[in-house]
């Protein structure tokens, strides 16, 4: 047996740089990567790391002519060519080089081996050199001028090495994504990081979005009018910490400390209250948002707006020619620097704020009438002053020395009573209290409580379409085809498909608070996170997407143009909606209740004094606890008055899920049923998938299953 034959390496040399030339035999033709300028400075820097590849130069007679080409290392070369020429290196400085001398090896093999067979570093090795960099102490700056990147690169790979090392032994070992990776860095709480990526590993979905949006759950965005009223750095000064995201738009952060943010807010609110005390009202209302009815049976008082005095209209007339002085400077001009812009913002507040001053009012009124303070959208103060409550109402005055009818101050005694449900909370009057026990449970609900509830239960439905895309995507279609081609068939749909649902806050009491709109919320801040700040990108963003988020997308924006609220004839001619529109649109809710799995307990609704036992007759009161419990239940609770009725009846139907009629989903009508109608609106519910079955076609952005 032979032994095998030894290997001889190539001998290096230091060769002078004027003997050398750029082979033609190099086989990199196309610039990428590093530019010659960023690895000259880097030479220029450190000097060079790695050595030349040269064979000798012949002639066409095969002699030697003294300089060596340089098939293998050109840009090296090319680097050394730029720093002799700007004079900072010699011309004949030697420069470490292999002489390759073997002619069985064309120049152009060593030239395609050299650049085939060398690795890019792994990216996490980068970012943990770049941590070992800063932690020796060198700067970010200093990084990013060594590696010609910007200090915010340097910055993003500085946190990318900050993330949990079990997750980057996942990372290196291809468990997971650079994207995903890049969104766990959102946190620096190791163990929550890894606590999410547990939880991930059960679901179909681990997108880098829903990464972030599973760290940041339990935080407020600092966007939030919260934080806008009392300030990120007030925030940061009190101790509190914000996460950034360095890889997308984050709109300013999260604030974590969401108990130390509340706390300032209401540190604040209550200070600016005691402010707004001295102006000698009754009471003063505090609260971050108060519901739409707050203020229901207050008379708002009627204040007149004061002169302005000599040092106001001084002041104002001072900033008004300042703002036109920098309009006339700045105008036309392609930028603005940002203090003249700030300095025309602060103009316009101060002016703002002199015209629009606070109302005067009659200081008897001021004496029995309050004020609301709570934070508007933007994150600005909100005082609304002027609401005289009905129990501050002045009494009954005795005119001409006359006494006052005896029946008149007992009906007066018996309002007030009413009013005060029998006890300090304001509610509405309860008028024919003895009349009530001989009411007809048939009798129609209230116009407002039925608006409010199907209010409350179109904002469910909003939520139970949106999680169900097929059946969003068969409610757009249904709506579609009844607007092009059933002519004046458009009020059969409760689909408005210009997707102008509009808001629904102005309708009920506390929706913001409800499940479903927090469910909205939360999937819209989601989805929000994900899209461009520039919608000229939203195309290309969008056909990014996969067939599930396309589906999951649309279903959400389609929820919006649901409008499934019933609505009382003293508004039709306001809105320009007819009696038969409204009907139709909410006989088309049950078809989509049915459809989408609507269920308004799960959603969290229940039957409180507020909501409902408050406000209808005890007639009804004790129909829902029949219905819920038994007569024999509802028997017990018949002696009570009206108020400690409602309130047993809230804790004995609490859990039953029992719902209010404007709530309930009445099962379809069969189609030979004499009251169905001429064209079945359920026949919608069949372009909807069948949830049990598996999709016909999984790449498909909207599949419709077959009949």
């Amino acid at each position: 047996m032979t032994k095998p034959t030894k290997i001889a390496l190539s001998a290096s040399r230091d060769i002078p740089f004027n003997q050398l030339v750029l082979s033609q035999s190099n086989v990199r033709r196309v610039k990428a990567g590093v530019s010659i300028d960023a690895l000259a400075a880097d030479i220029a820097r450190r000097g060079l790391l790695q050595s030349l590849t040269v064979r000798a130069q012949r002639d066409e007679s095969g002699a030697e002519t003294g300089k060596f080409e340089v098939p293998a290392g050109g840009r090296r070369f090319r680097a050394l060519q730029q720093l002799v020429k700007a004079k900072r290196l010699s011309r004949t400085v030697p420069v470490p080089c292999i002489v390759r001398e073997d002619d069985e090896i064309s120049a152009e093999e060593d030239s395609l081996a050299e650049n085939t067979h060398r690795e890019a570093l792994h990216p996490l090795d980068q970012f943990r050199a770049m941590q070992q960099l800063a932690g020796q102490g060198t700067d970010v700056e200093t990084i990013a001028a060594t590696f010609m990147t910007t200090p915010a690169v340097v910055r993003q790979r500085l946190r990318l090495a900050s993330v949990s090392p079990r997750l980057h032994d996942i990372y290196a070992e291809d468990g997971m994504t650079l994207e995903q990776l890049m969104a766990f860095s959102v946190s620096e709480d190791h163990a929550r990081q890894e606590q999410v990526w547990e939880l991930l590993q059960s679901s179909h979905n681990k997108q880098p979005w829903m990464i972030r949006h599973k760290l940041t759950e339990e935080t407020v965005r600092a966007s939030d009018k919260r934080v806008r009223f009392i300030g990120l750095d007030a925030y940061q000064a009190a101790g509190g910490y914000v996460l950034r995201d360095l890889f997308e738009a984050d709109d300013g952060g999260w604030v974590q400390d969401v108990a130390l943010l509340d706390a300032l807010v209401d540190e604040k609110l209550k200070a600016e209250a005691d402010r707004i005390a001295g102006e000698g009202w009754k009471w003063i209302a505090v609260a971050v948002e108060f519901p739409c009815d707050a203020d229901a049976g207050m008379r708002m008082l009627e204040g007149e707006q004061p002169p302005l005095t000599d040092e106001q209209e001084a002041r104002l007339e001072a900033l008004r020619r300042e703002a036109e002085q920098l309009e006339n400077d700045w105008s036309g001009k392609p930028e603005i620097p940002d203090e003249i812009d700030a300095r025309v913002t602060a103009i316009d507040e101060e002016i703002a704020a002199i015209v629009e001053r606070p109302l005067a009012y009659d200081p008897e009124e001021v004496a029995r009438a309050g004020v609301f303070v709570s934070i508007d959208r933007m994150g600005g103060l909100d005082i609304d002053r002027g609401y005289v409550r009905p129990e501050d109402e002045p009494g009954l005055e005795i005119v001409d020395d006359e006494v006052p009818d005896p029946d008149a101050l007992a009906e007066r005694a018996d309002a007030d009573e009413a009013a005060m449900g029998g006890g300090g909370e304001l509610t509405a009057p309860d008028a024919g209290e003895g009349e009530e026990e001989q009411e007809d449970p048939g009798k129609p609900l209230p116009d407002r409580l039925v608006t409010e509830l199907t209010t409350w239960r179109t904002l469910a439905l909003r939520n139970a379409v949106a999680l169900s895309p097929g059946v969003a995507f068969a409610a757009v279609l249904h709506a579609l085809v009844l607007d092009g081609f059933y002519r004046y068939a458009g009020t059969e749909s409760c689909v408005e498909i210009s997707v102008r649902g509009g808001s629904l806050g102005i309708q009920a009491p506390g929706l913001g608070d409800s499940l479903s709109a927090q469910a909205i919320e939360q999937r819209h801040q989601v989805w929000s996170d994900r899209l461009p700040d520039d919608p000229e990108q939203l195309w290309e963003t969008l056909a990014a997407f996969s067939a599930d988020e396309q589906a999951a997308l649309f279903a959400h924006c389609a929820s919006f143009g649901i409008n499934a609220v019933w609505e009382p004839a003293s508004r039709y001619n306001e809105n320009r909606v007819s009696a038969r529109t409204v009907a139709g649109r909410i006989a088309h809710s049950h078809v989509l209740a049915r459809a989408s799995g609507l269920d308004p307990v799960a959603a969290g609704w229940t039957a409180t004094v507020d909501n409902y036992l408050g406000r209808v007759t005890k007639a009804r009161i004790l129909s829902a606890v029949e219905e819920a419990k038994g007569a024999e239940v509802s028997a017990r609770l018949a002696g009570l008055k009206k108020p400690d009725m409602a309130r047993e009846a809230e804790t004995v139907l609490d859990g039953s899920g029992w719902l209010a009629e404007p709530l309930r989903t009445p099962a379809p009508l069969e189609p030979d049923a004499p009251d169905a109608p001429p064209m079945a609106n359920d026949g919608a519910a069949s372009l909807a998938p069948d949830p049990a079955e598996p999709d016909a076609d999984a790449d498909a952005p909207f599949a419709i299953a077959a009949e």
